[in-house]
């Protein structure tokens, strides 16, 4: 009876939250105001870090002095392309280069670049003004793109997963959305955003509440390589499992009676 009455207690519970989880705990910013505005921390724009993998590309109307720029022997990795012949701009193939420890990316001819904290624009402007100003290159044009740069999302979302950051900014709104959004069991007002702490091993974690407009001065509104983001169940989640959990020992014990009742049919019929 105890087991009957805390399942029954746990359906209307179950059947309470569901009414309250409406449009109200799904909707985000419900803060807001006509023509709200609300104070952002930053630029946003993702900056270099050491072990980032970025592809870099010199180009120049004659071909011949750009293609050492683009050497493939002094690149971390390389995608080669099916014959292994050069482009009109001097480009090979695909490269990719590794951000050291130092912070420091390898270029050809020029040597080292310190690119920590830069963004891919202003990397690339760097880049281009050494050879120019070396006296190599005179129309020289640099283009650096994200290479295996990732955000993690994961819990209650349509699609979790890891995604490839491919712009130089990324919101936690637009992440959210790569991964299909959070499903009706996600917890709005309670988003954990993981980041790793420079120069050490740690991890830094941060919560959102999506609920309010204030997220968005957040320091994790914009998101950064490497950066997890874990939404949480609501407990209407919680209490689904629940019921979940009683239905499937409800349906043993029935099973097991049928069973039972089966049995002692058999064995009736059998001895008359």
């Amino acid at each position: 009876m105890k087991r009957i009455f805390r399942f029954l207690v746990v359906v209307l519970m179950v059947s309470s939250l569901a009414g309250c989880n409406s449009s109200k705990r799904v909707t985000y910013f419900q803060d807001v105001t006509n023509e709200s505005i609300v104070s952002l921390i930053g630029d946003g724009q993702i900056r270099i870090k050491p072990h980032d993998r970025l592809t870099v590309v010199v180009t120049s109307k004659d071909a011949e002095l750009a293609a050492p720029f683009n050497s493939a022997s002094s690149y971390n990795s390389l995608s080669t392309n099916p014959m292994g012949m050069s482009s009109s701009n001097g480009v090979q193939s695909l490269q990719i280069r590794t951000v050291d420890d130092k912070g420091m990316l390898y270029m050809p001819i020029i040597g080292d670049v310190y690119c920590v904290g830069k963004t891919r624009a202003e990397l690339a402007d760097e880049i281009a003004n050494k050879i120019k100003t070396g006296g190599y290159i005179s129309d020289a044009t640099v283009n650096i793109q994200f290479a295996d740069m990732k955000v993690f999302i994961l819990g209650e979302v349509t699609r979790p997963g890891q995604y490839d950051i491919v712009r130089d900014r990324l919101t936690i709104l637009e992440a959210l959305a790569m991964a299909g959004d959070m499903t009706i069991y996600g917890n709005r007002s309670n988003v954990a955003v993981i980041r790793k702490v420079e120069g050490s091993e740690q991890n830094k974690i941060y919560q959102l509440d999506l609920l309010s407009t204030n997220v968005m001065s957040s320091p994790v509104y914009y998101l950064q390589q490497g950066d997890v983001v874990y939404v949480q169940p609501n407990r209407y989640k919680a209490a689904t499992s629940e019921i979940n959990q009683n239905r499937t020992f409800w349906l043993s014990i029935v099973s097991t009676l049928v069973s039972v009742a089966t049995l002692i049919t058999t064995i009736v019929l059998s001895t008359k």
